[in-house]
């Protein structure tokens, strides 16, 4: 687009910008994202960061609606319970989750719920996660043919503009009545 309006831009300078804007455009979006279903189907997947393997963890409702994601170190209870809380106070608190057989996701369900009234019925079965497990494939991608990220911080800042890009293609962002505007206007509007 620059070299189209005869302005030359190293790729560094787009990756600053990025760096620099992705974090307010994504609190923009978190103000204007569409409310997400009760059924929630969560996994995590596998992000290499400074050639060590991250776990992005992801959720999608019934609908395959994003409803939140955590990019984290490690792969364990803590990990796990921190997205959970993350996810229930922007979202609100989901009558069911559907995870895998992983003990840590399971022990992190279960100490939310020692605190809550109405607990959460946790469901575990790996098919019934075939869902979440689609919408992996649209992150990684993304992430695929970059050339890899190489420090932590930038890591969680680009995947959350990924993240935000692909829940505005979904339609999850709320746009004025009537309208229909496409991704990009989408984006556009974000923007401004």
């Amino acid at each position: 687009m620059m070299a189209e309006r005869g302005v030359s831009v190293d790729h560094s300078t787009v990756h600053r910008w990025t760096i620099k804007l992705l974090p307010v455009l994504e609190k923009a979006f978190r103000h204007r994202k569409r409310p997400v279903g009760k059924s929630w189907r969560m996994d995590d997947t596998y992000i290499r960061v400074k050639g060590e393997w991250c776990y992005l963890y992801r959720a999608v409702d019934r609908d395959g609606n994003t409803i939140d994601f955590l990019l984290r170190a490690h792969r364990d209870k803590t990990a796990a319970w921190r997205y959970f809380e993350k996810s229930i106070a922007q979202n609100g608190v989901p009558e069911t989750v559907t995870i895998d057989k992983s003990g840590a996701n399971l022990a992190a369900l279960e100490t939310i719920n020692a605190d809550l009234d109405a607990p959460i019925e946790i469901r575990q079965s790996k098919y019934l996660n075939n869902l979440v497990e689609q919408d992996h494939r649209a992150i990684k991608r993304r992430t695929r043919p970059m050339l890899g990220f190489k420090t932590f911080r930038c890591a969680r800042i680009l995947l959350a503009g990924i993240e935000n890009m692909h829940m505005i293609a979904k339609g999850q962002m709320k746009c004025a009545r009537g309208t229909h505007p496409s991704a990009a206007g989408q984006f556009y509007d974000l923007a401004i």
